[in-house]
């Protein structure tokens, strides 16, 4: 998670905006019915479900793999994936104290997955492809019993595993071409597999569901081919496949067995099913006990969506009275069971469904606060624009623009525009539909061919009423909005000047309060003071580094610079020569940088993935947040100075409490 400054006071996280979607089964309800779990990055967050209140463990060093919670909710387990070479990290958390409870260290490069026995006696980890180990722990000792290779040289990767519901000794691991049951010996320190007789049947397993608890002990299998594999556990031998005329597309991706018998099933094409299995006997057939068949009884899709993701998480609620579903592109909903179940489902495209989490699922380009408060964010993505309510952590409005990414965004200071940099090399101009406030953004104006290399920065005068922009290309332009007669009612942009000094990618521009003066960042090494009354370069700063931010600071007689050589730079704007040097990151490239509305701290991100807040005067480190798992990209100090959010590689958003008076020495 970087190198943190010695003996400097962490910032205090208030909450966090984000969900890894990508992790398989990775949506746990805490058997107490009142906490979700899911992993954000490095990060487990638990967050109380009536209060929205949430909690972070934090210890892992690398993005989060698999989550887990014990039968009794006692515990809580994560793995983590690291680098090549490297051991990835067992965690098991407690979770009432929300404490680190044991550090299990064996695995290479991934945890693939992770069980607790029934008794909560032990936890089975299966290691990724570079691992492709199973291990024992015992939990009361915090050591490993046993491992073995998980599969035979001739399989593919192992996926899952799974306890038994009933047995600490037995559980099951599946993948491609293999599917063994476990025993173990825990006097001899040995675990004993059986292949499962599958016949002239081939799969890939990616998830396991036990359900030992009935007479007939079967456990459950979704394969890549969308159809479910039950299997006897007694006799470890292929009993049934289903369904036979309706398969899941792309796969069954995760499956959840509730009390009553019956399956929810996720697939890798966004739908949600319950599927119910039965004793099927032919009229002529000797065998009295029949075939065990599948029905798909109800289905379900986001219908708003047009492009479908897979269902990787589905987690119950108690009995499954209600339960969570969690997709790849990171979105949490919940279900009311009896109307998923109820024959009114088959028509009614809702049923039961309500969409409660919606989070980034790439890389956040931008992020601004809209002039004078705090209570709302825009950022940017690729294909979209997002509207957020901080105090909810809900988002409130889109813009989806296909296959394009939005590098940049700013805000006209009366609120109304959107103004939006895209790669495609046009910038565009949003505003809010005053009939219906459910609907997305309406475009406002549209500038084609603003930059040839795409537009990577951007930021709008005090009026709204003009905009500085830098591209790809290296050039910065001045554009011009006319409230005019357009009769499709769009506003009229027109282009004041066109200035090329830059020779490389401009990466951030910022503008004075009094709309005299700009100043634009490149990774051409320089970074240029505009004098936009007369439209010319004013000065200029050079340094052996690709600029990624600016700030202006001290009355705005100063600018302050971050880039690649990790160096925060002081320069003066009337002669551009450097002031002050700091060292503003060991490791990694310098990404973010903001200006407190008081001009007496300012924040930094970047590589490192920490936050830091210094002293503008000084140039001392006073805090550092901690909880980044991915670069960060940007960072904004909110306009009423009370929190600090920073956005990262990874799709996360996280809201950091801004450290008051008292607080700083």
């Amino acid at each position: 998670m970087g190198d943190s400054p010695i003996n400097v006071p962490r910032l205090e996280l208030d909450s966090v905006i984000g969900f890894n979607g990508a992790v398989a089964s990775g949506l746990k309800v805490h058997p107490g019915r009142e906490h979700l779990i899911y992993p954000l990055g490095c990060t487990v967050v638990i967050e109380n479900i009536s209060t929205q209140k949430q909690d972070f463990l934090w210890g892992h060093t690398d993005n989060v793999s698999c989550v887990t919670v014990s039968p009794s909710g006692k515990y809580l387990a994560s793995g983590q994936v690291t680098h090549m070479g490297f051991k990835a990290d067992v965690i098991i958390w407690d979770f009432e104290s929300r404490q680190l409870y044991a550090r299990l260290t064996l695995h290479k490069v991934k945890v693939e997955d992770i069980s607790f026995s029934p008794n909560e006696l032990y936890l089975v980890s299966l290691g990724g492809q570079d691992d492709s180990c199973v291990v024992v722990w015992d939990i009361a000792k915090k050591e490993a019993i046993c491992g073995h290779q998980a599969q035979v040289e001739s399989a593919g990767i192992t996926y899952c595993v799974a306890f038994s519901n009933k047995s600490d000794d037995i559980f099951v691991t599946g993948g491609d071409g293999t599917l063994r049951v476990w025993e173990l010996d825990r006097g001899n320190r040995k675990i004993r597999p059986t292949d499962v007789t599958m016949g002239q049947l081939k799969r890939v397993v990616k998830c396991i569901q036990m359900a030992d608890n009935f007479q007939e002990p079967f456990f459950f299998c979704g394969t890549t081919t969308g159809d479910i594999i039950g299997v006897n556990m007694n006799t470890k031998f292929f009993q049934f496949l289903g369904p036979e005329k309706e398969k899941f597309k792309s796969g069954v991706t995760t499956l959840s067995l509730i009390k009553s018998g019956q399956l929810l099933v996720g697939s890798g094409d966004g739908e949600v099913a319950l599927v119910q299995f039965f004793n099927k006997v032919e009229k002529d057939s000797k065998n009295k006990k029949g075939k065990i068949c599948f029905e798909k009884k109800r289905s379900w899709r986001d219908h708003k969506t047009k492009k479908q993701f897979a269902v990787t998480s589905i987690g119950l609620r108690g009995d499954g009275h209600q339960f969570y579903v969690g997709t790849a592109n990171s979105q949490i909903y919940r279900f009311n069971f009896a109307e998923f179940n109820c024959d009114k489902g088959k028509d009614n495209a809702n049923q039961g469904a309500e969409l409660i989490k919606t989070c980034h699922s790439h890389e956040i380009t931008d992020v601004v606060f809209p002039y004078g408060t705090g209570e709302l964010i825009v950022t940017s993505q690729y294909e979209e624009i997002r509207i957020w309510q901080l105090k909810l952590k809900k988002e409130i409005r889109r813009q989806v623009v296909k296959n394009m990414t939005c590098n940049a965004v700013d805000i006209t200071r009366d609120g109304k525009t959107i103004i939006s940099a895209w790669d495609d090399g046009k910038i565009r101009g949003y505003g809010f539909s005053s009939k219906d406030k459910s609907t997305s953004l309406v475009e406002k104006f549209l500038i084609e061919e603003a930059h040839s290399k795409g537009v990577t920065a951007l930021a709008c005068t005090s009026d709204g009423l003009g905009i500085v922009s830098g591209g790809g290309e290296g050039q910065v332009r001045i554009w011009k909005i006319s409230k005019s007669w357009d009769p499709k009612g769009k506003d009229i942009v027109s282009l004041v000047e066109t200035m090329m000094e830059h020779k490389g990618r401009v990466s951030d521009i910022k503008i004075t309060r009094n709309d005299k003066e700009c100043a634009s960042a490149s990774t051409d090494g320089t970074c240029i003071i505009w004098d936009l009354e007369r439209r010319k370069r004013s000065q200029i700063v050079f340094s052996n580094t690709l600029f990624q931010a600016v700030c202006y600071g001290a009355k705005e007689c100063q600018i302050i610079t971050g880039g690649t050589d990790r160096k925060i730079g002081y320069w003066e704007c009337c002669d551009g020569k450097g002031i002050r040097e700091l060292e503003g990151s060991k490791s990694g490239s310098i990404n973010a940088m903001d200006v407190s509305p008081d001009q007496n701290y300012f924040v930094t991100g970047g590589d490192d993935k920490l936050l830091k807040v210094w002293t503008y005067e000084d140039g001392e480190v006073i805090f550092v947040g901690i909880g980044h798992s991915a670069p960060i990209k940007k960072a904004k100090i909110c306009p009423n100075q009370r929190y600090i959010v920073s956005v990262s590689a990874d799709g996360a958003i996280l809201v950091w409490k801004f450290p008051q008076e008292p607080h700083i020495k």
